[in-house]
């Protein structure tokens, strides 16, 4: 091997670290000051998923993907004034105000409109969950929930292998590796219930967040495929796009939102 294709298998490494540095310090702050500033970090950050969706579904030069990026974040903004109120979130009337940029989307876009809808309101589902659950101990195991699911299947899809899982979709992803997955996320939701964190039925419907969260990386995946691009943009040096770093969150959270509400339902019932 040439030390000129050595170094260039390399040439990423220094941004991708600064900006996982960076991303990782902008959290923990957000995080930590909690309040408004979490609130600001977590609305800009549903915005630029929306600019970067509508980006892949209408590459041509366009201000519909600024514009619907906007009108995201400003449904947030409105809509999270009662996110505390969980967990009747995902059915009440407040819900109302988070179809407006993904049903605007739909009718403004020539192609693409029913993915639009769809995936554009689990963006938004996803925003009104993480301001749900707010820098607290929820968002903690939330996050954990997702690191675990990913590090098991990450090592027993690379350990064991076999059969893959969606093929044509995601060629790395095996079945071993996803259900490993689960293991692991039903593992740590009987941890979180010995701890009184968890009631008996939440702890083992964490493994479904945890697959929500696996179906988030791979649909994201598909639109990326179907679209023919790599990345859902360039704006985090090394790493691609907002999108990119947290597609498995915008379907963890995003599911977690619906779950909340259904069980509101039932038990209202």
């Amino acid at each position: 091997m040439s030390s000129d294709s050595s170094t260039s298998k390399w040439a990423d490494l220094a941004p991708r670290v600064l900006s996982a540095v960076a991303m990782a310090g902008i959290a923990i702050f957000a995080i930590w000051s909690g309040g408004v500033v979490y609130q600001a970090m977590i609305i800009v950050v549903i915005g630029l998923c929306m600019w970067e969706f509508i980006r892949l579904l209408q590459p041509e030069p366009s201000t519909v993907p600024i514009a619907l990026g906007v009108a995201a974040s400003v449904s947030l903004l409105v809509s999270s004034l009662g996110a505390e109120a969980a967990p009747g979130i995902a059915f009440s009337p407040k819900i109302a105000v988070l179809f407006v940029a993904p049903l605007v989307g739909a009718i403004l876009l020539t192609s693409h409109r029913l993915l639009c809808f769809a995936y554009g309101l689990l963006i938004m589902l996803a925003g009104l969950g993480f301001l749900a659950m707010g820098p607290g101990p929820a968002l903690i195991w939330f996050i954990l929930i997702i690191i675990v699911s990913d590090v098991a299947g990450y090592f027993a899809g690379r350990l064991i292998g076999g059969k893959k899982f969606w093929p044509r979709v995601s060629p790395k992803k095996t079945w071993s590796g996803t259900i490993a997955g689960w293991i692991g996320a039903l593992i740590l939701g009987l941890i979180g219930m010995s701890q009184g964190i968890f009631t008996p039925l939440e702890a083992f419907l964490v493994p479904l967040i945890a697959f929500a969260g696996q179906m988030g990386d791979i649909v994201q995946s598909a639109i990326k495929r179907m679209v023919g691009v790599k990345d859902s943009s360039n704006l985090i040096p090394g790493h691609g796009g907002v999108l990119d770093r947290f597609d498995a969150m915008i379907g963890a959270a995003g599911a977690l939102v619906l779950l909340a509400g259904v069980g509101t339902l039932i038990f209202a019932g």
